[in-house]
């Protein structure tokens, strides 16, 4: 493998890569374009989230009636998670980390 070290300099436009950014295209970009950019950023992160979700459960071999009863949540929360209606925060985000990390310990520690 090659590292290869650049140092750019914001200010010298010599250092920077052709074609890194269009400025003109910065430059034109308004407060809508930004704010329809981060909706659709925000839509992509619920979907990753919901097939986060739907992999652990998988991986697991369960249902999503299995896996509520296994993590003790309701089957509609689960659902709302796996569709992108919802996501998990604080506790159940946590126990879907260590479910994707640790599933048999963590499994075993819930019952």
């Amino acid at each position: 493998m090659k590292i290869v070290r650049m140092k750019i300099d914001p200010a010298i436009p010599e250092s920077l890569d052709a074609g890194r950014i269009d400025p003109e295209r910065v430059d034109s970009t308004t407060e809508t374009d930004i704010a329809r950019q981060a909706a659709a950023d925000e839509a992509e992160a619920v979907q990753d989230v919901a097939r986060f979700v739907r992999r652990i459960r998988l991986r697991l071999g369960l249902s999503q009636a299995e896996f509520a009863e296994r993590i003790n949540v309701p089957l509609d929360t689960i659902r709302n998670w796996e569709q992108g209606k919802r996501c998990p925060t604080g506790a159940a985000k946590a126990l879907l980390k260590v479910l994707d990390k640790a599933p048999e310990a963590a499994l075993a520690a819930l019952h």
